[in-house]
């Protein structure tokens, strides 16, 4: 059978975070109740699109959903396992906010097929956590850690963020040496982006009143290269430009992403790689209810993939990832050798050292993970 991954979005939140654009915001009780019918409707309605196909991964992302109640996960499981099969053993991931767990939620997340948790800590400083709008303290995500870890749970990822606004270098090894010390099994660290439409923006972005708060650019890059040293010192190997894992615990739902693996999104906002063709579900709220309940698509901005488009893709997404992309499954998913259409863009960036061609695959070098952007405009056709 064919192999799929689902993504659920859930689209709720404490409080906004200054960083944060993602689709999400606080809402009501009844708001939560309307969404979670409308999205099992959803999710229903797709039984004969998830016919044929194993679902390898599920991964509820957000905002935040482990602000769901219990019976809600339980009524989108639910819905999730009668309509769509699963394989014995399917990674479903939920992500979790540090002080919005309980012992009685992450048993239900357990009995309910959930193995992987990812944390959205960013910084063990509780003076950055309240600067970034965090709604937790590092003490409670440290009982939220040690509670899921007690339950039972063995595979867990914990967010951090660097370049943060008055961020010093020691500060961010602070965090770091903290984290490895709870010895999870992945780790995803990023740079700050300021996004606009964000209170970050206001405070830091080109115009904003308090952009001499933020990290120089040379301080940015070295709090990078310290993430690398210091997880690779302690047992974590890189495998994605802004992720790290003991071996065997890479996330198999974002290596789906970045190998092209086809994915459908449930809820506001989800994109979806299905059949050839991209699309996104209607992301306004109001909206969305209103046509799940009618019985009408949800689907926006369908868009077929050429193969033009499905190379480029392939392409950078797959060097996103260190071990990097195969010339084999490039014939393969597109009848043409690699280098017949991309010859003379590897040439020119072998020379320029950024990729490395080893057996069967070309990769990034260190340096061209480091500049991976400009690499990755190199492989656009014209």
């Amino acid at each position: 059978m064919k192999k799929i991954e689902l993504y659920i979005h859930i689209p709720f939140c404490v409080r906004k975070c200054n960083y944060c654009d993602f689709l999400s915001k606080a809402s009501d009780q009844e708001t939560k109740d309307h969404y979670v019918k409308a999205l099992v409707q959803e999710i229903e309605s797709s039984k004969s699109d998830l016919a044929g196909y194993e679902v390898i991964s599920v991964f509820f992302g957000g905002g935040t959903p482990s602000l769901l109640s219990e019976e809600h996960f339980r009524m989108i499981m639910e819905a999730l396992r009668s309509n769509a099969r699963f394989t014995k053993d399917c990674e479903i991931t939920v992500e979790c906010n540090p002080g919005t767990v309980n012992k009685s939620l992450l048993r239900t997340y357990l009995k309910l097929g959930v193995n992987r948790l990812s944390f959205g800590l960013q910084s063990t400083n509780n003076e950055e956590l309240k600067l970034l709008g965090r709604i937790h303290t590092y003490e409670q995500f440290c009982e939220n850690y040690e509670m899921a870890r007690n339950l039972g749970f063995t595979n867990i990822n914990i967010d951090l963020m660097s370049a943060l606004p008055k961020q010093t270098l020691k500060q961010y090894e602070e965090t770091l040496y903290k984290v490895v010390g709870l010895n999870p099994e992945h780790i995803s660290a990023y740079s700050l982006i300021i996004e606009e439409g964000t209170t970050f923006y206001q405070w830091y972005g080109e115009h904003g009143t308090r952009v001499e708060e933020l990290p120089s650019v040379e301080l940015d890059r070295l709090m990078y290269e310290r993430t690398k040293e210091i997880l690779h010192d302690n047992g974590y190997e890189r495998y994605e430009i802004s992720n790290y894992a003991k071996k065997g615990y890479e996330c198999r739902h974002n290596v789906g992403y970045w190998t092209r693996v086809e994915y459908l999104g449930f809820g506001l906002g989800a994109s979806s790689l299905f059949q050839n063709h991209r699309f996104q579900n209607e992301s306004e709220m109001e909206n969305y209810l209103n046509f799940i309940q009618r019985g009408e698509t949800v689907r926006r901005e369908v868009e077929q993939i050429s193969l033009k488009d499905a190379m480029e893709e392939f392409m950078f997404l797959g060097l996103r990832m260190c071990e990097g992309v195969s010339f084999t499954k490039f014939e393969q998913s597109f009848g043409v050798p690699m280098r017949q259409v991309y010859g003379k863009v590897i040439d020119k960036l072998l020379e320029e050292k950024v990729i490395i061609i080893e057996n069967d695959r070309l990769r990034l070098t260190e340096y061209g993970l480091d500049v991976s952007n400009a690499v990755f405009t190199e492989f656009i056709l014209e």
